[in-house]
Protein backbone atom coordinates (compact mmCIF):
# COMPACT_ATOMS: atom_id res chain seq x y z
CA UNK A 1 0.00 0.00 0.00
CA UNK A 2 1.73 3.54 -1.16
CA UNK A 3 1.42 5.70 1.87
CA UNK A 4 2.05 9.65 2.64
CA UNK A 5 3.49 11.38 5.41
CA UNK A 6 1.10 13.33 7.31
CA UNK A 7 1.44 17.47 5.91
CA UNK A 8 1.48 18.77 9.61
CA UNK A 9 5.11 16.64 9.96
CA UNK A 10 6.63 18.81 7.20
CA UNK A 11 5.58 21.89 9.01
CA UNK A 12 7.12 20.57 12.43
CA UNK A 13 3.84 19.78 14.40
CA UNK A 14 4.04 16.35 14.64
CA UNK A 15 7.14 15.03 16.15
CA UNK A 16 6.97 11.18 15.05
CA UNK A 17 5.94 10.83 11.55
CA UNK A 18 4.47 7.33 12.86
CA UNK A 19 1.50 9.13 14.39
CA UNK A 20 -0.20 9.20 11.49
CA UNK A 21 -0.42 7.91 8.17
CA UNK A 22 -2.47 8.32 5.20
CA UNK A 23 -3.09 5.37 2.61
CA UNK A 24 -3.10 7.09 -1.03
CA UNK A 25 -4.60 5.02 -4.05
CA UNK A 26 -2.95 6.73 -7.66
CA UNK A 27 -4.80 6.58 -10.68
CA UNK A 28 -2.08 6.71 -13.61
CA UNK A 29 -2.88 6.21 -17.45
CA UNK A 30 -0.44 4.05 -19.45
CA UNK A 31 -0.84 5.00 -23.13
CA UNK A 32 -1.39 6.14 -25.41
CA UNK A 33 2.03 5.82 -25.95
CA UNK A 34 3.58 3.87 -23.98
CA UNK A 35 5.76 0.90 -25.99
CA UNK A 36 3.85 -2.16 -24.70
CA UNK A 37 0.37 -0.80 -25.32
CA UNK A 38 0.69 -2.66 -29.08
CA UNK A 39 -0.49 0.38 -30.57
CA UNK A 40 -2.71 3.71 -29.41
CA UNK A 41 -4.50 2.52 -26.31
CA UNK A 42 -4.69 4.20 -23.02
CA UNK A 43 -5.48 2.33 -19.89
CA UNK A 44 -6.92 3.99 -17.18
CA UNK A 45 -5.33 2.12 -14.03
CA UNK A 46 -6.61 2.92 -10.22
CA UNK A 47 -3.73 1.56 -8.09
CA UNK A 48 -3.13 0.62 -4.43
CA UNK A 49 1.11 0.80 -4.57
CA UNK A 50 2.35 -2.01 -6.90
CA UNK A 51 -0.94 -3.82 -7.25
CA UNK A 52 -4.09 -3.04 -9.74
CA UNK A 53 -7.46 -1.89 -8.67
CA UNK A 54 -9.25 -1.66 -11.35
CA UNK A 55 -8.51 -0.66 -15.48
CA UNK A 56 -10.75 1.07 -17.73
CA UNK A 57 -9.31 1.03 -21.44
CA UNK A 58 -9.88 3.75 -23.47
CA UNK A 59 -10.32 3.50 -27.13
CA UNK A 60 -10.91 6.04 -30.23
CA UNK A 61 -7.13 7.19 -30.76
CA UNK A 62 -7.32 5.05 -34.15
CA UNK A 63 -11.02 5.48 -35.05
CA UNK A 64 -10.86 4.98 -38.71
CA UNK A 65 -14.91 5.13 -39.05
CA UNK A 66 -14.51 1.48 -41.45
CA UNK A 67 -18.28 0.44 -41.57
CA UNK A 68 -19.68 4.34 -42.66
CA UNK A 69 -16.42 4.19 -45.30
CA UNK A 70 -17.72 0.51 -46.64
CA UNK A 71 -21.26 1.96 -47.36
CA UNK A 72 -20.05 4.54 -49.67
CA UNK A 73 -17.76 2.32 -51.68
CA UNK A 74 -18.69 -0.46 -54.03
CA UNK A 75 -17.90 -4.32 -52.71
CA UNK A 76 -14.72 -4.49 -54.21
CA UNK A 77 -13.70 -1.54 -53.47
CA UNK A 78 -14.16 -2.09 -49.66
CA UNK A 79 -10.99 -4.61 -49.84
CA UNK A 80 -8.30 -1.99 -49.54
CA UNK A 81 -10.44 -0.97 -46.10
CA UNK A 82 -10.54 -4.80 -44.81
CA UNK A 83 -6.67 -4.97 -45.14
CA UNK A 84 -6.41 -2.27 -42.72
CA UNK A 85 -8.52 -3.37 -40.05
CA UNK A 86 -6.07 -5.97 -38.77
CA UNK A 87 -3.08 -4.82 -40.32
CA UNK A 88 -0.88 -7.78 -39.69
CA UNK A 89 -3.46 -10.15 -40.57
CA UNK A 90 -4.48 -8.22 -43.89
CA UNK A 91 -4.70 -11.70 -45.52
CA UNK A 92 -7.43 -12.80 -43.35
CA UNK A 93 -9.49 -9.74 -43.13
CA UNK A 94 -9.73 -9.61 -46.63
CA UNK A 95 -10.73 -13.32 -47.03
CA UNK A 96 -13.45 -12.88 -44.07
CA UNK A 97 -15.31 -10.07 -46.43
CA UNK A 98 -15.02 -11.55 -49.89
CA UNK A 99 -16.32 -14.69 -48.46
CA UNK A 100 -19.26 -12.86 -47.01
CA UNK A 101 -20.09 -11.24 -49.99
CA UNK A 102 -19.94 -14.36 -52.45
CA UNK A 103 -22.14 -15.96 -49.24
CA UNK A 104 -24.68 -13.18 -50.61
CA UNK A 105 -24.59 -13.17 -54.08
CA UNK A 106 -24.66 -17.07 -53.87
CA UNK A 107 -20.81 -17.36 -56.32
CA UNK A 108 -19.54 -21.07 -56.67
CA UNK A 109 -15.91 -20.37 -56.72
CA UNK A 110 -13.34 -22.90 -58.05
CA UNK A 111 -11.26 -25.26 -56.49
CA UNK A 112 -8.40 -23.83 -57.35
CA UNK A 113 -9.12 -20.29 -56.13
CA UNK A 114 -10.34 -22.11 -52.40
CA UNK A 115 -7.16 -23.92 -51.83
CA UNK A 116 -4.71 -20.86 -52.50
CA UNK A 117 -7.05 -18.30 -50.38
CA UNK A 118 -7.02 -21.39 -47.66
CA UNK A 119 -2.90 -21.55 -48.26
CA UNK A 120 -2.52 -17.31 -48.05
CA UNK A 121 -4.82 -17.64 -44.94
CA UNK A 122 -2.39 -19.93 -43.43
CA UNK A 123 0.83 -18.34 -44.34
CA UNK A 124 -0.94 -15.14 -42.91
CA UNK A 125 -1.80 -16.57 -39.79
CA UNK A 126 1.71 -17.81 -39.20
CA UNK A 127 3.47 -14.39 -39.55
CA UNK A 128 0.30 -13.08 -37.20
CA UNK A 129 1.42 -15.25 -34.50
CA UNK A 130 5.39 -14.90 -35.02
CA UNK A 131 4.41 -10.95 -34.53
CA UNK A 132 2.01 -11.90 -31.65
CA UNK A 133 4.28 -14.39 -29.57
CA UNK A 134 7.83 -12.33 -30.41
CA UNK A 135 6.46 -9.11 -28.89
CA UNK A 136 5.21 -11.13 -26.27
CA UNK A 137 8.57 -12.11 -25.32
CA UNK A 138 10.04 -8.56 -25.81
CA UNK A 139 6.86 -7.41 -22.79
CA UNK A 140 8.77 -10.41 -21.14
CA UNK A 141 12.17 -8.83 -20.88
CA UNK A 142 13.14 -11.15 -23.50
CA UNK A 143 14.75 -9.47 -26.97
CA UNK A 144 16.06 -12.27 -29.30
CA UNK A 145 12.72 -14.10 -29.54
CA UNK A 146 11.67 -10.41 -31.22
CA UNK A 147 14.95 -10.74 -34.05
CA UNK A 148 14.48 -14.18 -34.45
CA UNK A 149 10.86 -13.96 -35.18
CA UNK A 150 10.67 -10.92 -37.14
CA UNK A 151 13.95 -12.65 -39.50
CA UNK A 152 11.36 -15.76 -39.95
CA UNK A 153 8.24 -13.96 -40.58
CA UNK A 154 10.35 -11.71 -43.55
CA UNK A 155 10.48 -15.16 -45.38
CA UNK A 156 6.51 -15.00 -45.48
CA UNK A 157 6.63 -11.65 -46.49
CA UNK A 158 8.85 -11.92 -49.57
CA UNK A 159 6.71 -15.07 -51.01
CA UNK A 160 3.42 -12.59 -50.32
CA UNK A 161 5.28 -9.74 -52.43
CA UNK A 162 6.47 -12.02 -55.11
CA UNK A 163 2.42 -12.46 -55.83
CA UNK A 164 1.00 -9.56 -55.33
CA UNK A 165 3.58 -7.10 -54.62
CA UNK A 166 2.44 -5.97 -51.23
CA UNK A 167 4.50 -7.23 -47.61
CA UNK A 168 1.59 -5.48 -45.24
CA UNK A 169 -1.15 -4.42 -46.97
CA UNK A 170 -2.31 -6.84 -50.12
CA UNK A 171 -5.88 -6.17 -52.05
CA UNK A 172 -4.85 -9.74 -53.01
CA UNK A 173 -8.77 -11.42 -52.18
CA UNK A 174 -11.30 -9.97 -54.79
CA UNK A 175 -14.79 -11.06 -54.65
CA UNK A 176 -14.91 -14.25 -57.18
CA UNK A 177 -11.09 -14.93 -56.79
CA UNK A 178 -7.86 -13.43 -56.37
CA UNK A 179 -5.87 -10.22 -57.66
CA UNK A 180 -3.47 -12.40 -59.41
CA UNK A 181 -2.29 -16.00 -59.32
CA UNK A 182 0.98 -17.96 -58.21
CA UNK A 183 4.05 -17.06 -59.58
CA UNK A 184 6.14 -19.78 -60.79
CA UNK A 185 8.32 -21.62 -58.41
CA UNK A 186 6.17 -20.54 -55.93
CA UNK A 187 4.94 -23.66 -54.18
CA UNK A 188 8.46 -25.01 -54.22
CA UNK A 189 9.84 -21.85 -52.32
CA UNK A 190 6.87 -22.35 -49.74
CA UNK A 191 7.60 -25.77 -49.06
CA UNK A 192 11.66 -25.30 -48.34
CA UNK A 193 10.26 -22.40 -46.02
CA UNK A 194 8.12 -24.74 -43.78
CA UNK A 195 11.17 -27.25 -44.22
CA UNK A 196 13.33 -24.35 -42.38
CA UNK A 197 10.45 -23.26 -39.96
CA UNK A 198 10.76 -27.15 -38.78
CA UNK A 199 14.13 -26.85 -37.85
CA UNK A 200 13.56 -24.15 -35.67
CA UNK A 201 11.07 -25.09 -33.47
CA UNK A 202 13.51 -26.61 -31.52
CA UNK A 203 15.12 -23.75 -30.81
CA UNK A 204 11.71 -21.26 -30.11
CA UNK A 205 11.10 -23.79 -27.39
CA UNK A 206 14.20 -23.14 -25.57
CA UNK A 207 13.98 -19.61 -26.21
CA UNK A 208 10.14 -19.42 -25.24
CA UNK A 209 8.20 -22.14 -24.08
CA UNK A 210 10.84 -24.33 -22.30
CA UNK A 211 12.80 -21.03 -20.76
CA UNK A 212 12.62 -20.75 -17.00
CA UNK A 213 12.01 -16.86 -16.47
CA UNK A 214 9.51 -16.65 -19.46
CA UNK A 215 7.29 -19.16 -17.35
CA UNK A 216 8.04 -17.49 -14.46
CA UNK A 217 7.11 -14.16 -15.45
CA UNK A 218 3.69 -15.75 -17.38
CA UNK A 219 2.46 -18.59 -15.63
CA UNK A 220 -0.20 -18.02 -13.16
CA UNK A 221 -0.67 -14.67 -14.65
CA UNK A 222 -3.59 -13.02 -16.08
CA UNK A 223 -6.11 -16.03 -15.39
CA UNK A 224 -9.18 -16.28 -17.74
CA UNK A 225 -11.71 -19.26 -16.12
CA UNK A 226 -13.69 -20.91 -19.63
CA UNK A 227 -16.90 -19.38 -17.77
CA UNK A 228 -15.82 -15.58 -18.03
CA UNK A 229 -14.20 -15.97 -21.58
CA UNK A 230 -17.60 -17.31 -22.49
CA UNK A 231 -19.36 -14.44 -20.66
CA UNK A 232 -17.09 -11.71 -22.74
CA UNK A 233 -17.59 -13.59 -26.07
CA UNK A 234 -13.93 -14.05 -26.16
CA UNK A 235 -13.15 -15.67 -29.84
CA UNK A 236 -9.69 -17.25 -31.18
CA UNK A 237 -6.19 -17.79 -28.79
CA UNK A 238 -7.92 -16.08 -26.30
CA UNK A 239 -11.01 -18.70 -25.73
CA UNK A 240 -8.71 -21.71 -26.75
CA UNK A 241 -6.14 -20.67 -24.27
CA UNK A 242 -8.90 -20.85 -21.82
CA UNK A 243 -9.60 -24.89 -22.30
CA UNK A 244 -12.28 -24.34 -24.70
CA UNK A 245 -12.15 -26.23 -27.78
CA UNK A 246 -14.14 -24.33 -30.52
CA UNK A 247 -12.38 -23.10 -34.03
CA UNK A 248 -14.57 -22.35 -36.72
CA UNK A 249 -12.26 -23.90 -39.62
CA UNK A 250 -13.18 -26.88 -37.91
CA UNK A 251 -16.40 -26.49 -36.35
CA UNK A 252 -18.27 -24.32 -38.34
CA UNK A 253 -15.91 -25.13 -41.36
CA UNK A 254 -15.61 -22.59 -44.24
CA UNK A 255 -14.06 -22.13 -47.92
CA UNK A 256 -13.08 -25.97 -47.98
CA UNK A 257 -11.50 -26.11 -44.42
CA UNK A 258 -13.32 -29.24 -44.38
CA UNK A 259 -10.85 -30.92 -46.60
CA UNK A 260 -7.88 -30.64 -44.39
CA UNK A 261 -6.71 -32.52 -41.24
CA UNK A 262 -5.11 -30.60 -38.34
CA UNK A 263 -5.36 -30.52 -34.39
CA UNK A 264 -7.11 -27.41 -32.08
CA UNK A 265 -4.75 -27.12 -29.04
CA UNK A 266 -6.01 -25.36 -26.23
CA UNK A 267 -4.53 -24.68 -22.58
CA UNK A 268 -4.67 -27.22 -20.21
CA UNK A 269 -2.58 -25.22 -17.08
CA UNK A 270 0.81 -27.24 -18.07
CA UNK A 271 2.90 -24.87 -16.30
CA UNK A 272 0.18 -22.93 -14.33
CA UNK A 273 -2.97 -22.79 -14.28
CA UNK A 274 -5.62 -23.25 -17.40
CA UNK A 275 -6.12 -20.15 -19.09
CA UNK A 276 -2.99 -17.91 -18.10
CA UNK A 277 -0.78 -15.89 -20.29
CA UNK A 278 0.96 -18.81 -20.45
CA UNK A 279 -1.52 -20.87 -22.04
CA UNK A 280 -2.20 -18.10 -24.46
CA UNK A 281 1.24 -17.75 -25.35
CA UNK A 282 1.37 -21.90 -25.88
CA UNK A 283 -2.08 -21.82 -28.60
CA UNK A 284 -0.39 -19.16 -30.62
CA UNK A 285 2.63 -21.38 -30.68
CA UNK A 286 1.14 -24.46 -31.52
CA UNK A 287 -1.35 -23.20 -34.27
CA UNK A 288 1.82 -22.08 -36.13
CA UNK A 289 2.43 -25.61 -36.43
CA UNK A 290 -1.09 -26.84 -37.35
CA UNK A 291 -1.55 -23.69 -39.96
CA UNK A 292 1.96 -25.61 -41.47
CA UNK A 293 0.41 -28.64 -41.72
CA UNK A 294 -2.65 -27.50 -43.50
CA UNK A 295 -0.23 -26.05 -46.16
CA UNK A 296 1.66 -28.69 -46.59
CA UNK A 297 -1.33 -31.09 -47.10
CA UNK A 298 -2.56 -28.04 -49.79
CA UNK A 299 0.62 -28.87 -51.68
CA UNK A 300 0.67 -32.31 -51.39
CA UNK A 301 -2.63 -32.97 -52.60
CA UNK A 302 -1.86 -30.22 -55.88
CA UNK A 303 -3.64 -27.13 -56.68
CA UNK A 304 -6.07 -27.83 -60.05
CA UNK A 305 -4.92 -25.52 -62.68
CA UNK A 306 -7.67 -23.06 -63.53
CA UNK A 307 -8.13 -19.19 -64.08
CA UNK A 308 -7.97 -17.30 -60.51
CA UNK A 309 -11.15 -14.91 -61.42
CA UNK A 310 -14.68 -15.69 -61.87
CA UNK A 311 -16.94 -13.56 -64.41
CA UNK A 312 -18.09 -11.27 -62.53
CA UNK A 313 -18.83 -7.82 -63.05
CA UNK A 314 -16.86 -4.78 -62.51
CA UNK A 315 -19.30 -3.18 -60.38
CA UNK A 316 -20.67 -6.36 -58.02
CA UNK A 317 -24.52 -6.12 -57.65
CA UNK A 318 -25.70 -8.51 -54.94
CA UNK A 319 -29.55 -9.40 -54.97
CA UNK A 320 -31.72 -7.37 -52.09
CA UNK A 321 -30.74 -9.40 -48.71
CA UNK A 322 -29.05 -9.14 -45.66
CA UNK A 323 -25.84 -12.04 -44.70
CA UNK A 324 -24.07 -12.59 -41.82
CA UNK A 325 -20.89 -14.66 -42.14
CA UNK A 326 -17.92 -15.33 -39.88
CA UNK A 327 -14.11 -16.79 -39.83
CA UNK A 328 -11.31 -17.75 -37.38
CA UNK A 329 -8.61 -14.62 -38.10
CA UNK A 330 -5.71 -15.32 -36.18
CA UNK A 331 -7.02 -12.98 -33.12
CA UNK A 332 -10.46 -14.11 -32.92
CA UNK A 333 -13.89 -14.63 -35.17
CA UNK A 334 -14.08 -11.82 -37.90
CA UNK A 335 -17.96 -11.39 -38.73
CA UNK A 336 -19.39 -9.02 -41.43
CA UNK A 337 -22.91 -8.45 -41.60
CA UNK A 338 -23.99 -6.91 -44.77
CA UNK A 339 -27.47 -5.65 -45.81
CA UNK A 340 -28.03 -5.37 -49.56
CA UNK A 341 -30.23 -3.03 -51.34
CA UNK A 342 -29.85 -4.05 -55.10
CA UNK A 343 -27.16 -1.46 -55.45
CA UNK A 344 -23.34 -1.73 -55.93
CA UNK A 345 -22.59 -0.11 -52.68
CA UNK A 346 -23.69 -2.16 -48.90
CA UNK A 347 -26.43 -0.69 -47.96
CA UNK A 348 -25.07 -1.45 -43.97
CA UNK A 349 -22.55 -2.70 -43.24
CA UNK A 350 -21.25 -4.30 -39.82
CA UNK A 351 -18.31 -5.73 -38.70
CA UNK A 352 -17.38 -7.90 -35.45
CA UNK A 353 -13.62 -7.68 -34.39
CA UNK A 354 -12.20 -10.96 -32.44
CA UNK A 355 -9.61 -7.91 -30.55
CA UNK A 356 -12.40 -6.02 -29.71
CA UNK A 357 -14.33 -8.41 -27.53
CA UNK A 358 -11.08 -10.13 -26.43
CA UNK A 359 -10.02 -6.40 -24.91
CA UNK A 360 -13.31 -5.84 -23.22
CA UNK A 361 -12.08 -8.71 -20.69
CA UNK A 362 -9.18 -6.92 -19.04
CA UNK A 363 -10.67 -5.46 -16.64
CA UNK A 364 -11.12 -8.81 -15.07
CA UNK A 365 -7.87 -10.01 -16.14
CA UNK A 366 -5.65 -7.18 -14.33
CA UNK A 367 -7.64 -7.18 -11.09
CA UNK A 368 -5.22 -7.78 -8.21
CA UNK A 369 -2.20 -8.17 -10.69
CA UNK A 370 1.02 -6.11 -10.16
CA UNK A 371 1.67 -2.85 -12.62
CA UNK A 372 4.31 -4.90 -14.11
CA UNK A 373 2.41 -8.06 -14.77
CA UNK A 374 -0.42 -5.32 -16.39
CA UNK A 375 1.99 -5.34 -19.66
CA UNK A 376 2.01 -9.18 -19.68
CA UNK A 377 -1.38 -9.74 -19.73
CA UNK A 378 -2.11 -6.85 -22.42
CA UNK A 379 0.51 -8.69 -24.49
CA UNK A 380 -1.43 -11.94 -23.96
CA UNK A 381 -4.26 -10.29 -25.42
CA UNK A 382 -2.32 -9.49 -28.52
CA UNK A 383 -4.72 -6.25 -29.97
CA UNK A 384 -4.30 -4.90 -32.70
CA UNK A 385 -6.05 -1.43 -32.83
CA UNK A 386 -7.17 -1.12 -36.43
CA UNK A 387 -8.95 -4.09 -35.65
CA UNK A 388 -10.37 -2.79 -32.75
CA UNK A 389 -11.08 0.89 -33.02
CA UNK A 390 -12.96 -0.08 -36.62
Amino acid sequence: MEQIIHKDFYLGRLEDPGQEWLAQELTINMGPQHPSTHGVLRLEIDTDGEIVQKVVPHLGYLHRNFEKHAENENYQQVVPYTDRLDYLAAMSMDYGWVLTVEKLMGLQISERVLKLRILFAELQRIASHMVAVCTFSNDAGSFTPFMWYFRDREMILDLFEMTCGGRLLYNFMWVGGLSHDIPEGFLEKTERFLDYLDTRWPEYDRLMTDNHIFIERTANVGILPAAVALEYGCTGPMLRGSGVSWDLRRDEPYGGYENFEFDVPVGSGAVGTVGDAWDRYWVRYEEMKQASRIIRQIIKDGIPEGDVRADVPRLVRPPKGEVYMRTEAPRGELSFYIVSDGSPTPYRVRCRSGSFCNLSVIPELARGAMIADLVLILGSIDIVLGEVDR
